[in-house]
């Protein structure tokens, strides 16, 4: 199989289950904002340290295919298969919430706001952080215009959050203080 088709060549995509867009649809816009946040989240996890809460951010990057993939599907019954891979079930949820506090139980009491840097690695998270609420902001678009399951919407709201921890524990870990505003 060719990894090119030439079938985007006139500006147009196919989405799972059928149907063409314009690659500038909400659609395509949503579904490649999150695709840009999986590539931002995988910067963060190849810079050191690696093992920083490296199966939370793999486990991230695959529920973010799924959502990918959802979004990608404005009719999922019309590929149950892809139905199936794209549901983000509540339990993915509660698990970015029980991260984020176990990793707020690790750092000092939040009381200004933080300046994204410092390591390496936590610039890296700050950075997948502002591309998730870009990304956030372009499904909520898309929800406006034709409404998005509310688990994606909760999902990629929880994960800037803890996006934010993560960077700041890889400051705290490597030592080096959170610069306030």
């Amino acid at each position: 199989m060719k990894i090119y088709t030439k079938t985007g060549d006139s500006g147009e995509t196919s989405l799972f289950g059928g149907g063409r867009v314009g690659k500038d649809a909400l659609r395509v816009a949503a579904y490649g904002e999150v695709d840009e946040l999986n590539a931002a989240i995988g910067v963060a996890l190849a810079t050191a340290p690696a093992d920083l809460e490296a199966a939370l951010l793999e486990g991230i990057q695959r529920d973010l295919f799924a959502v990918g993939g959802r979004l990608a599907s404005p009719e999922p019954d019309r590929s149950p298969a892809t139905a199936r891979k794209t549901v983000i079930p509540d339990d993915r949820i509660a698990a970015l919430e029980a991260a984020i506090d176990r990793i707020d139980e690790q750092l000092p009491q939040l009381k200004a706001f933080i300046l994204p840097g410092g390591a390496l690695k936590a610039a890296h998270l700050h950075q997948a952080r502002t591309v998730c609420r870009r990304a956030e902001r372009a499904i909520v678009a898309l929800h406006w215009a034709d409404p998005v399951p509310g688990e994606i919407l909760s999902y990629v709201n929880r994960l800037s959050d803890l996006l934010f921890m993560l960077a700041r524990l890889a400051n705290h870990r490597a030592k080096i203080a959170d610069r306030t505003w």
